[in-house]
């Protein structure tokens, strides 16, 4: 399972920009077998832009953890395994008409991909390991 991160760590990963982070999650989740989501007893938090409905996922608890405060206070950060995830959270996005956004900073900036998107990604990093 995931390692801890440091606090130093945390914030050269958090410096990153959108591209450099969706890779660094693309690796960790496959190298530690799962994604964090944030929920609250509504189900999974939800982030909209102008044009779609985007559900955000990180690499490690600590991020998605940091995520958790302001009007998210009351929300949870929740691991999925990728194997639930490629079985039945790839499919439920796309069913629902829902986008994801991939590792959002503090700014919610993040990349937005289509759920068979980010499969593949997740997929392709998973053949080089």
């Amino acid at each position: 399972m995931s390692q801890t991160l440091d606090a130093t760590t945390i914030e050269a990963i958090n410096g990153y920009d959108s591209e450099k982070r969706f890779q660094y999650c693309i690796k960790e989740v496959v190298a530690n077998r799962q994604i964090w989501i944030l929920v609250d007893e509504d189900g999974c938090v939800m982030l909209n832009t102008e044009d779609e409905d985007c559900v955000p996922v990180w690499p490690n608890q600590e991020f998605a953890q940091a995520w958790a405060n302001g009007e998210w206070e009351d929300c949870q950060p929740e691991p999925i395994s990728l194997n639930k995830w490629h079985s039945r959270w790839t499919h439920g996005l796309e069913d629902d008409d829902l986008s994801i956004v991939v590792f959002p900073n503090a700014e919610q900036e993040g990349v937005i991909v289509f759920p068979d998107e980010f499969d593949f990604e997740l997929k392709k990093q998973a053949q080089k390991r």
